[in-house]
């Protein structure tokens, strides 16, 4: 009776460990992130690295940048803003709007364009290659004017949240992805590669390294416990 008293609180313990092992997979989201180039990135004695790029503190449609700013849009799946993946390419003004002057009575704006990787695109969907374009408009445009001008057709949702740069994707906006992909990398040019062994997976879709080690604590605790009952038994 002892033994069956100690044994099945284990087996309860080690069903609740299966059982929460589905719900260790964060959920993220497919999306396009906006960024804002940091304007001393620009300068001759700065790096072009992944700290260049700050996660917009407004949307794109109330956001108005000055002559000579440079934004950015990147498409993957991330959690949140402090995962998401930033655009990736060379991103400074000079070089982005070398080939259009400025004029009198409006801006110039610089706009990098990631599409993403294969892994964070939709089923079936193909993403292109980031671009770059410079985007000439009022003054008192938004980024969301300056965008609609060199990168149609735009898509919105009903609580305008942009779903599609240049028809890019053509379905979808904002919906969850389950974690089981691989994690795209903050860094531009750099993707998270799913590696076996790492902690995290054991690379052929079975359950993950930790989540072996929790069952196998379980399964030495039940141990322990039966032995030390029989032996108080004997």
């Amino acid at each position: 009776m002892t033994c069956r008293r100690l044994v099945l609180p284990v087996l309860c313990l080690l069903l609740a460990v299966l059982g929460t092992a589905g719900q260790a997979q964060a959920v993220g989201y497919r999306y396009w992130s906006f960024w804002d180039r940091n304007s001393t990135a620009d300068t001759a004695d700065t790096a072009d690295t992944a700290d260049t790029w700050v996660y917009a503190t407004q949307g794109p449609s109330t956001a108005r940048p000055s002559d000579g700013d440079v934004q950015g849009f990147r498409f993957s799946v991330s959690e949140d803003s402090k995962d998401s993946a930033k655009p990736r390419g060379g991103a400074d003004f000079a070089t982005i709007c070398a080939k259009t002057p400025a004029r009198e009575g409006s801006k110039r704006v610089g706009l990098v364009l990631d599409f993403g990787t294969a892994a964070d695109a939709p089923s079936g969907s193909t993403p292109p290659r980031p671009r770059t374009a410079c985007a000439r408009v009022d003054d008192d445009a938004t980024t969301a004017d300056a965008l609609a001008t060199v990168a149609k057709p735009l898509r919105y949702d009903t609580n305008a949240l942009l779903c599609a740069i240049a028809g890019y994707p053509t379905t979808g906006c904002g919906e969850p992805v389950t974690g089981d992909r691989p994690k795209t990398s903050a860094s531009p040019g750099k993707e998270a590669e799913s590696k076996p062994g790492d902690g995290n997976d054991n690379g052929d879709g079975g359950p993950s390294v930790g989540l072996l080690a929790g069952i196998a604590a379980v399964a030495a605790l039940g141990a322990a416990a039966v032995w030390q009952a029989r032996r108080r038994r004997d």
